[in-house]
C-alpha cells in the first residue's frame, strides 16, 4: 500500500511539474518601457524598453512604440521580437523632422503586437501586451 501510495505522489508531482509551465505561458507576455528617450540634433529618436512573450507560433511579434508629446505623435520604429519566455531589451530609432521633438517630457505607447493569418489570408494583428509610460527625451 505504501508503494502505491508513493508512486501516486511520485505521478502526481511529475504530472504538476509538466503542467506549470503550461499555465504560466499566458503570464508570459510583457512589456515595459524606459523613463527615458533620446533625441539627436538630426531629429533621430530612440526609445527602448523590455519585453517577453512566450510563443511566436502562430505568427511573427514585433514591439512597436508611439511618442506623444503636445499635440505632437509619430510611430518610433518597430522591433522584432524573440518569443523564448526570456526578457529581452527592445530599442525603437527613426528620424523625426516633422514633427520636430524637443527635449524634455513626452509620452510613450508602446505594443507588443502578433500578427497572424486571418480568414482571407491577410495579416491580423492581435495585441499581447501595451504600456503607456511617461519618459524624459534628452
Amino acid at each position: 500500500m505504501r508503494v502505491r501510495t508513493a508512486l501516486t505522489t511520485l505521478a502526481a508531482g511529475i504530472l504538476l511539474a509538466a503542467v506549470a509551465p503550461l499555465a504560466q505561458a499566458g503570464e508570459a507576455d510583457g512589456l515595459s518601457v524606459h523613463g527615458y528617450g533620446t533625441l539627436t540634433d538630426d531629429s533621430t529618436v530612440t526609445l527602448s524598453g523590455t519585453y517577453r512573450c512566450a510563443d511566436d507560433s502562430a505568427g511573427p511579434v514585433f514591439v512597436s512604440s508611439t511618442l506623444v508629446q503636445g499635440n505632437r505623435s509619430a510611430g518610433i520604429g518597430g522591433t522584432r521580437a524573440v518569443c523564448d519566455g526570456e526578457t529581452h531589451e527592445w530599442v525603437n530609432t527613426s528620424v523625426v523632422k516633422e514633427p520636430a521633438y524637443q527635449p524634455g517630457a513626452a509620452r510613450v505607447e508602446a505594443t507588443l503586437m502578433q500578427l497572424t493569418a486571418g480568414a482571407m489570408g491577410l495579416p491580423t494583428p492581435g495585441f499581447l501586451a501595451k504600456e503607456k509610460s511617461d519618459v524624459e527625451l534628452y
